[in-house]
């Protein structure tokens, strides 16, 4: 295959001008496993450990409803020594942490117990990088570059990571526990973007969604947050949710010095389809959340 004839998912969707707003996956428990060596196409499942502990992990990770990732450091894949895991946890506007160290596969099982356990308040978030080439070209592409501007400002909160969805809008960045998925990156942008959401600034401009909260109801903040400028992660709150066929209205209750009531109008459509992924050549057709109205209520 020729550079001409080789498709990216991220140059495509961003020549269509594939809208961003509601794509961000339900999670508000996050597993991270820091695994220095290569990361198989299907990450945690994919890797050799022992069965029992890995067993032990994936059902108690089922069990709280937690999304498992391999992470690392950008540029340390050599280096020795234990690695890191961590139970990241999000409880409404309560974000809760747990840490530990592996050495040898039965480590892991940690996990399963910090899983059941509360964690600590206090810690700063993590910011996730997808950089997960075997899964998708775009996500190492585009992400590591994004990593790396990233971890050169902020080397204790970044780590690159395995798949975390929509490959078509790399590169693609989580912070966790916020649970805020951005999309769109570049290495200026990311800092920019990361630098405004940890001084409590999210920005709607490549904004995917809070991971908490339905589509339409991510996508309605990221409407009032392009309508009354920038807001702290918690300031608006999703009240009255009604759907009517393919329209649907939403009402958000806001912090000063934004609107105390915004009512936000969606209309929901599919989208033509396309490849959406790199390695896909199947093509599927997106729903898109359009707004049609924002206004104070």
């Amino acid at each position: 295959m020729t550079a001409a004839e080789r498709f990216f998912c991220a140059e495509d969707a961003r020549t269509r001008g594939d809208p961003m707003a509601g794509t961000a996956p339900r999670a508000t428990v996050w597993v991270l496993i820091e695994h220095r060596g290569g990361w198989p196409v299907n990450g945690f499942d994919g890797l050799e450990l022992d069965p029992g502990t890995k067993a032990l992990v994936f059902s108690a990770a089922q069990e709280a409803w937690a999304r498992v990732l391999l992470v690392r450091r950008h540029g340390r894949r050599g280096e020795d020594g234990p690695g890191r895991w961590a139970v990241l946890r999000q409880e409404g506007s309560t974000c809760r942490q747990h840490w530990g160290i592996w050495s040898r596969d039965e480590d892991l099982a940690g996990i399963a117990t910090a899983l059941r356990t509360p964690g600590e308040l206090g810690r700063p978030p993590v910011v996730l990088v997808c950089a997960h080439a075997q899964h998708d070209p775009c996500c190492a592409v585009r992400g590591r570059p994004v990593a790396g501007a990233l971890s050169e400002r902020w080397p204790e909160l970044v780590w690159e990571c395995s798949h975390v969805g929509g490959d078509r809008f790399a590169a693609n960045v989580v912070v966790a526990p916020d649970g805020v998925y951005y999309g769109g990156l570049d290495a200026g942008s990311a800092v920019d973007t990361i630098g405004e959401h940890l001084a409590g600034r999210v920005r709607a401009e490549h904004l995917r969604g809070y991971t908490d909260l339905t589509p339409p109801q991510q996508a309605a903040v990221a409407a009032a947050l392009g309508r009354f400028g920038p807001a702290g992660r918690h300031d608006y709150t999703v009240g009255e949710t009604v759907r009517d066929g393919d329209h649907w209205r939403i009402r958000l209750a806001a912090r000063p010095p934004h609107p105390q009531v915004v009512d936000v109008e969606l209309q929901a459509r599919r989208a033509p389809p396309h490849r959406l992924t790199c390695r896909g050549p199947q093509t599927s057709s997106a729903v898109v959340y359009e707004a049609v109205a924002v206004r104070r209520g």
